[in-house]
């Protein structure tokens, strides 16, 4: 590694490949470089000042991967997790002992049922995804969904990822409509929450605007999710076919999220978010409670 002049530093590399990697790191850093391709060599150009810095963050990459390749630099700064989820996850506690202690009533009236679907009760499509049959089910679903919905609100914007994965778990209850034999019943927030987990799963496909050499990344960050999706979703004993609706529903509106333009998780954007979330909760509980 040396430095050339007074307006620009020099960092050399073995390879494209290992340069690329490198200038990956300062990207996680939030440094600027460009790579250079000389007659002998390949190299990272950086600014003067940031040189020490730049070095000393691709010694540690060097030192933190040596002998393990399967360890890669996230092509992104970092993570951001929204402490929001938990608004939500106290919502389904308070819902669950409403309807477990002074109005057990709710849960009849609310609940997935396809018959009553049918005959127009439409709005127990949405209802249902804030109900649970017992506490075990509910701290299943508020365990991991404060986890994969924080941190899909703080990928997508608070409002803006709150209500696509309500959406997703509407979604997952018209898969269960549709696919179940006649009559079917559940309740449940797991269809929300593989939503948040299929929007985690797609978010890397932001990447794409990088160029080709970011696949890698994309494809990684896919098939994490497939996996999670696989141990937490497909468990015979669970709503099977709502978890894939809901999975399926919030490939599609995370993809969807993604061909948008940055910042759309702030502003006007979210707000009316938020707004229509709120609506759709007070409009569905008002219609079954009436």
């Amino acid at each position: 590694m040396t430095s050339a002049d007074s307006t620009t530093a020099i960092i050399s590399a073995q390879s494209r490949r290992q340069a690329m990697d490198w200038s990956l790191v300062l990207i996680s850093q939030e440094i600027e470089s460009t790579i250079l391709r000389t007659d002998e060599q390949w190299g990272l150009a950086v600014a003067p000042a940031d040189y020490d810095r730049a070095v000393e963050a691709i010694t540690q990459y060097r030192q933190e991967n040596r002998g393990w390749h399967w360890r890669q630099e996230l092509r992104w700064p970092g993570v951001t997790f929204h402490a929001g989820s938990a608004i939500w996850c106290l919502l389904l506690v308070a819902m669950h002992w409403i309807t477990a202690f002074p109005a057990p009533g709710w849960k009849t009236v609310a609940r997935m049922d396809s018959i009553a679907v049918l005959n127009g009760e439409w709005w127990r499509l949405f209802t249902a995804t804030m109900l649970h049959s017992d506490a075990a089910h509910l701290m299943a679903n508020v365990s991991i969904g404060f986890v994969v919905l924080g941190l899909a609100m703080g990928r997508y914007g608070a409002g803006c990822a709150l209500l696509a994965a309500y959406l997703a778990g509407v979604a997952g209850n018209v898969a269960g409509l549709l696919f179940y034999p006649e009559p079917y019943r559940g309740l449940g927030a797991s269809g929300m929450v593989m939503g948040g987990l299929a929007m985690l799963t797609v978010q890397t496909l932001s990447l794409r605007r990088e160029g080709p050499h970011a696949i890698k990344y994309i494809v990684s960050g896919i098939f994490a999710g497939f996996l999670l999706f696989f141990l937490l979703g497909l468990n015979p004993a669970s709503d099977v076919i709502a978890h894939v609706g809901g999975f399926v529903s919030g490939l599609i509106i995370g993809g969807v999220l993604t061909l948008l333009p940055s910042g759309t998780g702030n502003g006007k954007f979210d707000f009316a978010s938020k707004l229509l979330l709120a609506a759709l909760v007070i409009l569905t509980w008002a219609l079954a409670l009436r």
